[in-house]
């Protein structure tokens, strides 16, 4: 403990690079909680179209999140080196690929919007509703996906402080346009859904121009000429997707099963999804500062792999794992003591109350673990350049223990909803237990830029 208080750099940078972006997820969640409101004034019809049509967006976050870090990756190893050739290159090539998959996402949803919303619902109303606010909120998915590449370089040479201040700029912006678009407040007609559907492209037009714009006036590091960014080889983008492609299938993996699991608390009943539902909405108001941490220990870790100081990195790896561990400790207690009085705030059943409570208590109770888990996967693994192993990692304890054992509890045991999440959390632990192993072996270690053809 004496050396981590002796550290005070190490807890700058942590802090210089983790607050802001605990703000920015901060921002987020609060952003979603305030549509969710808004579009809720609407009625249970209009919030359930919207959030079936959310869906689709959600595939899309995961692979854009996935091609976004993998890049990242590379970006922080280049940063170490400080080579800004390849830096731009990277950003070229990662722009270029969310491009692609954006306008493949937006292309199939803009063929056959109904037929997306029909896949989790039929009703006659909300497959309207849901294919009116589709049709216009993939407008919006370029502009996203060139913002998130943007944010990921950014953050991965340091600069956590300007994609903050866009994305307060963006969220005043979104909440503003709800309020006149979607009531016709302000002057403005009431659109309804297709109003929180076009708030939102505008706003995220306004964060993309507003980040590039920030960028090349300020002359940032990543600021590169269309020349630059594009002067990659065929063979280039294959050594770099060797290294990008397992934290794609990684995320797409993890969102896969978290869909599972959502699937599974359904069939349970409306009693199991909400308690579970306000479980998951209080857990991650808690996860906000381990996400921060997790990126600094990852672009702390990547920059001196990259600029060749081995023994630095082990140091922030293990000083980012005691963070996490007294993260996750103090963040506990603080949710086992606030949960009584969190459920109060909701307007729901005594046997919901009663679910809901243990389901928090449990969440308080594993915290410290899934805080050290998200650290090793996405801060130490693939911050090391190990993202094949947190593939093999991560998949493994989701597919093979936490959907089967969740399978298991909720239709062969038939088990309450607590404890069907009860089992579910075993796959944290064992997940926990073989990326320590992973780490403690030193064999994560790994400078991905040496295998790249420049």
């Amino acid at each position: 403990m004496n050396v981590l208080v002796k550290d005070r750099e190490f807890y700058q940078r942590v802090l210089q690079i983790g607050v802001p972006i605990m703000i920015q997820n901060f921002l987020g969640q609060f952003l979603n909680m305030v549509d969710t409101i808004m579009v809720g004034r609407l009625g249970e019809t209009e919030i359930a179209a919207v959030g079936i049509a959310n869906q689709y967006f959600f595939f899309f976050h995961m692979v854009l999140i996935g091609i976004c870090s993998g890049c990242g990756i590379f970006i922080a190893q280049y940063w170490g080196k400080r080579d800004t050739v390849n830096i731009k290159r990277i950003l070229g090539l990662g722009l270029s690929s969310v491009t692609v998959i954006a306008l493949l996402f937006i292309a199939v949803g803009l063929s056959n919007p109904r037929m997306i919303i029909a896949i989790f619902n039929k009703e006659t109303l909300i497959l309207e509703l849901g294919s009116q606010y589709l049709r216009i909120i993939l407008l919006g998915y370029l502009f996203t996906a060139i913002t998130f590449m943007f944010q990921s370089a950014l953050r991965s040479i340091g600069n956590t402080v300007l994609p903050m201040f866009i994305s307060v700029v963006g969220l005043v912006c979104n909440i503003v346009l709800n309020y006149a678009l979607i009531f016709g407040n302000l002057g403005m007609p009431a659109f309804g859904v297709q109003g929180a559907a076009i708030a939102t492209v505008i706003a995220r037009i306004v964060e993309t121009v507003g980040l590039i714009l920030a960028v090349y006036l300020g002359k940032e590091v990543i600021a590169a000429s269309m020349k630059e960014m594009l002067d990659f080889t065929l063979a280039y983008v294959r050594d770099v997707f060797k290294t990008v492609t397992p934290v794609v299938l990684n995320d797409i993996c993890w969102g896969l099963a978290s869909i599972v699991y959502v699937a599974v608390y359904g069939r349970m009943g409306s009693q199991a999804v909400a308690a579970v539902q306000i479980g998951n909405t209080v857990n991650n108001l808690f996860m906000i500062v381990i996400f921060g941490l997790s990126a600094a220990a990852s672009v702390m870790i990547g920059n001196s792999i990259g600029a060749g100081q081995v023994e630095l990195s082990k140091e922030y790896a293990r000083k980012s794992i005691i963070l996490s561990v007294l993260a996750g400790v103090t963040l506990g207690a603080s949710l086992a003591v606030a949960s009584p009085f969190i459920i109060r705030l909701f307007n729901i059943s005594a046997a919901v109350a009663y679910s809901t409570q243990i389901i928090l208590y449990m969440m308080a109770a594993i915290l410290a673990v899934r805080m050290v888990c998200i650290i090793l996967i996405t801060g130490v693994l693939r911050g090391g350049g190990d993202a094949r192993q947190a593939l093999i990692i991560e998949g493994f304890t989701m597919w093979f223990i936490g959907v089967p054992l969740t399978l298991l509890g909720a239709f062969v045991f038939r088990f309450p909803i607590h404890l069907v999440y009860a089992m579910a959390m075993i796959e944290e632990i064992v997940k926990c237990i073989l990326a320590s192993i992973r780490v403690r072996s030193g064999r994560w270690m790994r400078d991905v830029t040496q295998s790249v053809q420049s």
